[in-house]
């Protein structure tokens, strides 16, 4: 099992840039695929963005792509969500994830894939 915690979330305006920063610890990070999911008010989490174990592929959500960059950095066992572009309906708590296996499969975006989730942070967005 991994444990991972966000920061780095808060309110901005439309059009600003967030970073938000996942770090983990309790397993090998660079062995499993990692994942931003968001939950907005009333509403079920979606899948945001995915990266593979190297940082090499990344797969996003049609909503997003383009505007956001997910990354990772293997040697601070920490992975990132670069937002750009934001816009009121960005506005959502945010989670970090970690894949349950340590495979690379594009098409893992499913809550039920990852195994390991942050506390989540806040983004809002004024417009």
């Amino acid at each position: 099992q991994v444990q991972l915690a966000e920061s780095g979330g808060g309110l901005v305006q439309a059009g600003d840039s967030l970073r938000l920063s996942c770090a983990a610890s309790g397993r090998t990070f660079s062995s499993y695929a990692m994942g931003w999911f968001r939950q907005a008010p009333g509403k079920e989490r979606e899948f945001v963005a995915r990266i593979s174990r190297s940082g090499g592929s990344t797969y996003y959500a049609d909503s997003v792509k383009g505007r956001f960059t997910i990354s990772r950095d293997n040697a601070k066992n920490t992975v990132y969500l670069q937002m750009n572009s934001l816009k009121p309906e960005d506005t959502a708590v945010y989670y970090c994830a970690g894949d349950a296996v340590p495979w690379d499969v594009p098409s893992r975006t499913r809550i039920s894939n990852f195994g390991s989730w942050g506390q989540g942070t806040q983004v809002t967005v004024s417009s």
